[in-house]
């Protein structure tokens, strides 16, 4: 495994909610200062949340590679990783599929026409720490780079994704100008449509990617 393995998630991170909250800020009053007010809040949690998971899951190989002095003993330390990593994976794929339906936008969102950056940021803090989806997602990529002796800096590029696809929306205002106001329901309806059916498929994908660690 490298880091780019890890960027895929960034979709699972943005699917849903997220993305819908994105695309609508874009209409607020302050279309540009909101928007990027709540790419503030999201990088802040996502990279506090990835953080935590990467240092945690050092922090507790460490102990094990000081108790653990041969290399069979130091390999098992890592496939315990793996398994927690799979084991994470799979529940998420489970809370993504039993959530597959609850499209629509909810009515309370309609409130960010007139949200301005400091509360979009706190709304893209909330947004993300309190969704079980982002959680399990920053904890299986931080433990993943971890467990893979990957410094701190490979977190990064997942941050980044993360980031530029929430982004989009205020990308396609910034080159669309008046014809945002057809691509942005668009983007919009996808994402509030379809988006399970792309984490899944991420989901797969990167559960593999652990299964073939752990018969490696």
């Amino acid at each position: 495994m490298n880091f780019l393995t890890v960027l895929p998630l960034a979709v699972v991170m943005v699917a849903g909610t997220q993305m819908v909250a994105a695309v609508l800020l874009t209409s607020a009053d302050r279309p540009r200062a909101a928007p990027l007010g709540y790419l503030a809040g999201v990088g802040a949690v996502v990279t506090a949340g990835v953080t935590v998971s990467w240092v945690v899951t050092r922090v507790l190989r460490g102990f094990a590679d000081r108790a653990e002095t041969d290399a069979v003993h130091l390999e098992r330390t890592a496939k315990r990783i793996d398994w927690f990593v799979l084991a994470v994976v799979l529940v998420l794929a489970v809370i993504v599929y039993l959530r597959r339906h609850e499209s629509g936008t909810p009515r309370w969102i309609t409130l960010l026409q007139h949200i301005g950056p400091g509360r979009a940021a706190r709304l893209g803090a909330v947004f993300v720490g309190t969704s079980p989806t982002d959680d399990l997602t920053m904890a299986a990529v931080g433990a993943s780079v971890a467990r893979h002796d990957l410094s701190w800096w490979h977190l990064l590029p997942f941050i980044g994704v993360t980031l530029g696809l929430l982004a989009l929306p205020l990308l396609v205002l910034l080159l669309a100008g008046r014809r945002a106001a057809t691509a942005l329901p668009r983007i919009r309806h996808w994402s509030d449509r379809h988006a399970w059916v792309i984490s899944e498929i991420v989901i797969a994908f990167y559960a593999v990617v652990t299964v073939l660690d752990l018969v490696s």
